[in-house]
């Protein structure tokens, strides 16, 4: 199993939450701030099983598509760092 902690910029986040939620994903939301413009963000925190990794990695790239600001700034798409999880249990 994996943890996926996936910075999203905020114009992307509900259509994203929407997207994971009518693909059987289950996020927890934390709002954040940062990044090279100050522009506000969110951080979701994603388990997923091994096997469905590529899918919902998928499923973030169709949704959080980046935009080009200005002449040479990316803004929107999303930052996702994957990190191992030993034991997970809902209670």
């Amino acid at each position: 199993m994996k943890l996926l902690v996936t910075i999203v910029q905020d114009q992307d986040v509900p259509a994203l939450i929407e997207a994971l939620m009518e693909n059987d994903f289950r996020a927890t939301k934390l709002a954040s701030t940062g990044g090279f413009l100050r522009a506000g963000n969110t951080t979701l925190l994603i388990g997923v099983e091994d096997q469905r990794l590529d899918e919902l990695l998928n499923l973030i790239k169709q949704t959080c598509k980046g935009t080009k600001q200005g002449d040479a700034v990316s803004v929107g798409g999303a930052t996702v760092f994957s990190v191992d999880v030993e034991r997970f249990e809902r209670i």
